[in-house]
């Protein structure tokens, strides 16, 4: 009987993985992968976003001073070269060209501490000498600034970043719109038909009364059934200029009223006149 157990036992077993408790250390096309294959290539540069997690010496030196609350005028450099000297060792390890602008402010460092423990000599006035670290926090003083400001900067909305710029097509209507007609050419038109009219005087001597409403309904009448009335059509200038007078209040009344439009197709143009559509 064992043998048999152990005989079909055997299928079950090789279907099992090889690896039952090891986690996969990644996935390939969706299957787990347990272990790195042994030809795989890791560039050089694969380590450079950490390396260039800070913007330059400066950056890095601020890091350090403003993460243990350091105060800036009074920087204690024994801690802080300390730490710096530690992660410019880690980049030599990767990028030794990116590691030689922060070995640059590692030996200004060292040179500012050397100074610092020698007993301070008197200039030719008399006066103390400056503090060898001046020179360092004005250059970090002066980074914080930029950088602060620029980060002020990024903050501002940007176009295309943060909001997009509102387009909105609205379809022209089909039907012309004419420009407004200006008075200055309004004026020339009535100047040229009191001209017309003076061609036709009469000597004789009469008494007419004349009324404006009773025009504004012949002018009403004259645009009845017309798309378009040219100006100068709408005066009988054989009437005299009194008619002409009160035909062209009538008309001012009417365009006041908004029972009639004076339109104008472009810069001295004829001027037309024409009913007014109401919007029922």
């Amino acid at each position: 009987m064992t043998p048999a157990l152990a005989d079909d036992a055997s299928p079950v077993e090789s279907d099992l993985p090889e690896a039952v408790d090891t986690v996969a250390v990644a996935r390939l096309y969706g299957e787990p992968l347990f272990q790195l294959p042994l030809d795989l290539y890791i560039p050089p540069d694969a380590l450079e976003v950490f390396l260039e997690a800070f913007q330059g010496p400066l950056d890095l030196l601020l890091y350090l001073i403003r993460k243990q609350n350091f105060n800036i005028l009074d920087i204690p450099l024994a801690d802080v070269t300390r730490q710096y000297l530690s992660y410019v060792d880690q980049i030599r390890q990767h990028n030794l060209e990116l590691a030689s602008e922060y070995l640059l402010m590692a030996a200004m460092l060292i040179e500012i501490k050397s100074r610092m423990l020698l007993p301070p000599k008197k200039t030719d006035d008399g006066k103390e000498p400056e503090d060898p670290r001046a020179e360092l926090v004005r250059r970090l003083l002066e980074y914080e600034q930029m950088k602060l400001a620029a980060a002020r900067l990024d903050r501002l909305p940007v176009l295309g970043r943060d909001f997009l710029r509102a387009q909105v097509h609205i379809e022209q209507s089909l039907t012309p719109t004419f420009p407004d007609v200006n008075a200055n050419d309004l004026r020339e038109a009535w100047l040229d038909i009191l001209k017309r009219a003076k061609l036709n005087q009469h000597h004789k001597i009469s008494r007419e009364q004349l009324s404006v409403r009773e025009h504004m309904s012949l002018v009403l009448r004259r645009l009845q059934g017309q798309r378009f009335v040219e100006f100068e059509d709408l005066f009988d200038v054989s009437r005299g200029q009194a008619v002409l007078v009160v035909t062209f209040i009538a008309m001012l009344e009417l365009a006041r009223e908004r029972l009639l439009e004076i339109t104008q197709a472009e810069a001295f143009a004829p001027i037309y006149v024409r009913l007014a559509y109401s919007a029922a």
